[in-house]
């Protein structure tokens, strides 16, 4: 294994003394000059016709300078996901939204928004706005939303390209093999069905934007967006104005994202624009917490069906799977989330036949969209559920079974591009060591009331995109005059880190330490196109255009020392920021940057990006204890080991693996946001919603196993989203190993498992 010298080390990260003394700037600290303040009136009914609206009063209120709604605000359809921007066709991109509609498709949904000069005159404003509404029909279950008799949510005028009743985008269909041979060769098959919940980010920063508008139409927003370069573009449809008259930028930390902001930032940004331009002055909309919980995109809940068939000796022979998302009022990403439910769910196992089908439903309730895992957390808790029950069935032991038919390099799958590394085999072994796998089934004694089990679930996940949607990645990097080295890159940094890998990867191929690094980030003005941070991809794909970048500069430089040294090219490199030849310094690199600047050259690299893909791979293991007289499950250890490729700062990694774990422990026994019979959600604050404490964390492992993939930048596979993927279904099959009793619906509520153990002993 090559030896770095920057790479691979936990150094401190650039924005650790800026955030650990409160000077990090976000976008709800912004203020400018004259800057004034929006408010934004929301439905209260889940589907109604607005048939009239009255600003008259609000607009006449002293401190108000604009009130906007449908009937003077563009009507131009947009998806406020960043798809819209990177759907290939002959896809078509979902098109379903405007800034305010005269039909309002949940409650949250826009209807009018005013700009005023403090946000007590903008919320008195509000309560000025006469709306009348005709009520329209609504439905919350996607199963009836697809019947025909169901009201339309959408129709084809929408700009929806509709393939059933209330189904946006495609039906998804990926197959391998004959399933139905497959279940014929079995010797045993299990078919159960599963049930997901809508599911919060609840990250710390809620949605925000803040934009001005120059007197000659130049506009500059700055947001909590994770995807600069697509908002951009975004935002240049939505009010058909040049790109290149439109800056969006970070400011430049985000507080938290998980999903929840690629593309729009919900639609705080079109918003402030808008409201910018009416007024021409600056306008900052902040979003508060009920507004972040009821009108910003959650996890898709749904409805997940796994049918496996197996040999008498463990060998998988077929795997179907069915996925029903419910996607809420708008599409969002619901197009691509079914699809990676599939595509992921398919991935893990090596059988010879296997089948997928899945769409999501539009229904009356808050739009679902990006949430860390992306449809994969979905496809794993059915799948790794099953899975288990196929080993009680066969007499096999669980981890035994999972070995035996986890993929390898080279086996056919069902994805458009090759795995060419694999560290899960290490990482159930190193899971499995760490838990203690051979305690399982013998922690109890009969009569206890605290049990004690012990399970274990395994998966994959991305670390791009995908391979077909547009996506790739530029940088520059800059030898400066002074021999420091200056990186852009248009990814954000939510607090993974970002900036902090990116400059390793610029200072380990240049040949100097990160004291001479300096990054620029998410800025459309200043960075080269990228697609931002989501899925996975930030260290994978930016960190290559960082490393191409990097290399080009670092050549310039070395053919440039050598014409002053008069040495042949290759005889020299650069380390410790200075040039040596045959082992020998002879020049730093700030002596050969300064010499280059006088005689007007610069280092400058451009690193281009159209990268491939490679599969992370993870196991993770929980313990717990269930009390049998109330349901309460306890959390006492949990494991995650995981094929990161290569940890390009360590401590970042482990920090990405315990959070991914800690949200996905609220998946499985907690969080939950559910809706009343009108749509109206129960769950619109920190204080109603069951986010996991300090007080509820277990022991949590994480271990780095580090299978180097050929396509990374130093062999990194991305690690943002895997920490989430397969810890409920561990928490699931321990909990079933504690006493017995299949969970089949998240989250595994205290209630939820009295009742399971109350029908276990009828």
């Amino acid at each position: 294994m090559k030896e770095y010298q920057v790479v691979g080390k936990s150094v401190r990260r650039l924005d650790a003394l800026e955030k650990a003394t409160g000077m990090g700037t976000f976008t709800t600290d912004l203020v400018l000059p004259g800057m004034l303040y929006a408010k934004v009136l929301r439905s209260p009914h889940a589907h109604a016709r607005i048939v009239r609206i009255d600003t008259s009063r609000a607009e006449q209120l002293p401190g108000v300078e604009a009130v906007a709604c449908f009937k003077n605000t563009t009507r131009k359809r947009f998806n406020h996901s960043a798809t819209m921007t990177f759907t290939v066709p002959p896809m078509e991109a979902v098109l379903d939204e405007c800034i305010y509609d005269d039909v309002v498709r949940y409650v949250g949904d826009e209807v009018a928004a005013v700009a005023a000069v403090s946000e007590r005159i903008a919320e008195e404003a509000l309560a000025l706005i006469d709306v009348e509404y005709e009520l329209l029909p609504a439905v919350f279950d996607p199963v009836k939303a697809m019947e025909p008799n169901a009201p339309d949510i959408h129709t084809r005028k929408a700009g929806c390209f509709l393939c059933g009743k209330n189904i946006p985008g495609e039906k998804i269909h990926l197959a391998l093999g004959n399933v139905e041979e497959g279940f014929k060769e079995s010797d045993v098959i299990i078919e159960e069905t599963f049930y997901l919940p809508v599911q919060k980010q609840a990250q710390l920063e809620t949605q925000a934007a803040l934009a001005t508008v120059s007197h000659n139409g130049d506009i500059t927003v700055w947001s909590t967006t994770q995807t600069p370069h697509p908002t951009r573009q975004i935002l240049s449809h939505i009010f058909e104005i040049s790109q290149s008259k439109i800056r969006v930028l970070n400011p430049p930390y985000i507080g938290g994202g998980f999903g929840v902001r690629i593309g729009l930032s919900a639609k705080a940004e079109p918003i402030a624009v808008d409201l910018a331009m009416k007024t021409k002055k600056p306008v900052k909309i902040v979003y508060d917490r009920k507004e972040d919980f009821t009108s910003t995109d959650t996890r898709h809940s749904g409805i997940v069906t796994v049918k496996l068939g197996a040999k008498k000796d463990g060998t998988f022979q077929a795997l179907q799977l069915k996925g029903l998302l419910n996607t809420g009022a708008y599409c969002s990403f619901g197009a691509e989330t079914i699809g990676v439910l599939g595509a992921m769910g398919l991935s893990v196992y090596r059988a010879p036949h296997m089948l997928y089908t899945g769409n999501s439903v539009y229904t009356n309730i808050t739009p679902a969209g990006a949430f860390r895992g992306f449809g994969n957390p979905q496809a794993m808790f059915a799948i790794e559920s099953v899975v288990d029950m196929m080993a009680e069935q066969l007499g096999m032991d669980a981890k035994e079974l999972r070995l035996k038919n986890i993929i390898k390099p080279g086996d056919p799958w069902i994805l458009p591009y090759s795995c060419q590394s694999t560290g899960l085999t290490e990482c159930i072994e190193k899971g499995a060591k760490e838990i203690g796998w051979e305690r399982r089934g013998k922690l109890n004694k009969p009569g206890d009331r605290l049990r004690r089990g012990i399970g274990m679930a395994v998966g994959t996940h991305v670390s791009d995109a995908w391979p077909f949607c547009g996506d790739f990645s530029n940088a520059y990097v800059t030898i400066q005059a002074d021999g420091s080295v200056h990186v852009a890159s248009g990814v954000p940094d939510m607090g993974t880190g970002t900036r902090t890998t990116l400059g390793q990867f610029a200072a380990e191929v240049i040949g100097v330490g990160m004291e001479h690094i300096s990054v620029t980030i998410a800025d459309t003005q200043s960075t080269p196109f990228d697609i931002g941070s989501h899925a996975s991809r930030t260290c994978y794909v930016a960190g290559q255009a960082v490393m191409q970048a990097a290399a080009e500069a670092r050549s310039y430089a070395l053919t440039y020392a050598a014409k002053m040294l008069n040495e042949p090219l290759e005889n020299l490199t650069i380390q410790n920021a200075a040039v040596y030849c045959r082992g020998e310094r002879k020049l730093t690199l700030a002596e050969v940057a300064r010499h280059a600047h006088l005689h007007n050259e610069q280092f400058i690299g451009v690193g281009k990006v159209i990268p491939q893909n490679a599969p992370p791979w993870l196991a993770h293991f929980a313990e717990v204890e269930v009390d049998t007289e109330t349901g309460q499950v306890r959390l006492l250890k949990l494991v995650a080991a995981h094929d990161v490729g290569k940890a390009i700062n360590p401590v970042i990694v482990e920090g990405q693996l315990q959070g991914g774990v800690v949200q996905g422990m609220g998946y499985a026994l907690s969080e939950e946001v559910l809706f009343d019979r009108d749509g109206r959600s129960q769950h619109d604050a920190y204080h109603k919603y069951m986010l996991l404490t300090a007080e509820d964390m277990p022991e949590i492992k994480a271990i780095i196993v580090e299978a180097e993939d050929p396509t990374g930048p130093c062999g990194a596979k991305g690690v943002g989203e895997t920490g989430q993927v397969a810890t409920a279904p561990a928490i699931a099959n321990a909990i079933y190993d504690a006493v017995g009793v299949r969970l089949k619906q998240l989250p595994m509520t205290e209630e939820r498992v009295f009742q399971a153990l109350q029908n276990q002993l009828n």
